[in-house]
């Protein structure tokens, strides 16, 4: 099997899912490294799964191979409330088993996220994505000031992380920059994990 780069995300109206095609993009740049687009089904208030196991369009769902046997990790949720959507956090907390057996220890890991406003959690949700990152032992990356897009955007665009802002009808596609700065993202965490797994 390849070294892959999974980019595992939930997306509501389709930004969360633009990014993580972006990021994809990148992470193809990196010679040797393939990117791997899973997502989360969504749950109910009782937070149980509500969709069929195999979603009708788009990515797959995630399994627990697929991220115990990733070189690296991106993870993307939408803010609500300034923290990652519940599918996501559902599926999070049902990985106790890799955290058990240390799978994903010393392999590199990073965050995305789309809110509809400017100043609607982005960084909150980006640092809370990453607290359980932390505990599975991984390798946190953000983007680096390097990144020319970071002092040009006018939309989303975090050092903690990609980011976007899809506007109040959640129609507002990915700028330029969002769009460099999520496959420098991806670009990023694909060497890593090719210079970690060596």
């Amino acid at each position: 099997m390849s070294p892959y780069v999974l980019i595992l995300y939930y997306s509501r109206h389709g930004a969360t899912a633009a990014m993580a095609m972006e990021i994809a993009r990148g992470v193809e740049q990196a010679t040797g490294m393939e990117a791997k687009l899973r997502t989360v089904p969504s749950v109910s208030a009782e937070t149980e799964q509500t969709a069929a196991d195999i979603p009708d369009d788009g990515a797959l769902y995630c399994t627990m191979d697929d991220l115990q046997n990733c070189s690296g990790l991106i993870l993307g949720s939408p803010t609500r409330f300034g923290n990652m959507a519940a599918p996501l956090k559902y599926f999070i907390d049902s990985t106790s088993a890799l955290w058990l057996n240390g799978s994903l220890i010393n392999k590199p890991a990073a965050a995305f996220t789309s809110s509809a406003s400017l100043h609607g959690g982005q960084e909150s949700t980006l640092l809370t994505m990453m607290l359980p990152l932390l505990h599975h032992g991984m390798v946190l990356a953000g983007l680096p000031y390097s990144e020319d897009a970071l002092m040009k955007t006018t939309t989303g665009g975090t050092p903690y992380g990609a980011s976007h802002v899809a506007g109040e009808s959640q129609s507002q596609s990915l700028s330029r920059e969002e769009k460099q700065l999520c496959q420098a993202l991806g670009l990023r965490v694909a060497e890593l994990a090719l210079k970690l797994s060596d």
